[in-house]
């Protein structure tokens, strides 16, 4: 069975849903807004460089739900996905997953974002298999900790080689699809790599290196 493999923010989605998820804690009062809004800022700045410290970021984002059960955080999910991520859905993503899936195809999403925000936003665009930064779980309650690989950069490429021989599986004939330029490690390991309205940088190698670029936002 041949892989798709999709990155979500700024991909799938026409925003980046951590960054997203970040505001949206704000918005509700669940963090100081003045300073957690300036470290948000920042964090999606450095993200955008390329110079993203993920263990630093992670610690940072996933604080605020240390201690609070699955039950409290599924309503937040709930609220989250209808104010914020159901506006930025993209028709032409839900087409493009539903090409791959008539062909028979094995859908996967691979983020950086962690697996709290992402695996409802998966569920939306009907794809269940999701590899992201997972969040640690004791007792039922979320510790604010990640665990496990972490899907960024050279991170997504180790741990999709994990999910591999996990499922066994191989990458011969796999598609992925991103915006981004931190995706570089993935895009040079997959036999038909696709650009997906790019940021400048990976617009600037996909031109060099002739990989198709296209847009889901027209």
């Amino acid at each position: 069975m041949t892989l798709a493999i999709f990155d979500l923010d700024n991909t799938l989605i026409a925003g980046d849903s951590d960054h997203l998820w970040g505001e949206f804690l704000c918005t509700e009062g669940l963090v100081d807004a003045q300073s957690f809004r300036a470290g948000n800022e920042k964090f999606y700045a450095d993200y955008q460089r390329g110079e993203l410290d993920i263990d630093a970021y992670l610690a940072f984002a996933l604080a605020p739900l240390a201690g609070r059960s699955l039950d409290t955080l599924k309503k937040l999910q709930a609220k989250f996905i209808g104010e914020c991520i159901s506006p930025i859905m993209l028709p032409a993503a839900t087409a493009l997953i539903e090409k791959h899936r008539h062909r028979g195809d094995r859908l996967l999403i691979i983020t950086a974002t962690n697996e709290f925000v992402t695996t409802p936003i998966a569920r939306e665009l009907g794809i269940d298999e999701l590899l992201g930064c997972a969040v640690e779980i004791e007792d039922g309650l979320l510790t604010g900790r990640p665990t496990g690989t972490l899907t960024y950069r050279d991170g997504k490429v180790k741990r999709l080689k994990e999910w591999l021989i996990q499922e066994d599986e191989t990458l011969e004939g796999a598609w992925f699809y991103s915006d981004s330029h931190n995706d570089l490690p993935l895009l040079e390991v997959i036999e038909n790599p696709v650009v997906v309205d790019p940021d400048p940088s990976l617009a600037a190698i996909a031109a060099e290196r002739d990989w198709p670029q296209i847009s889901l936002r027209d």
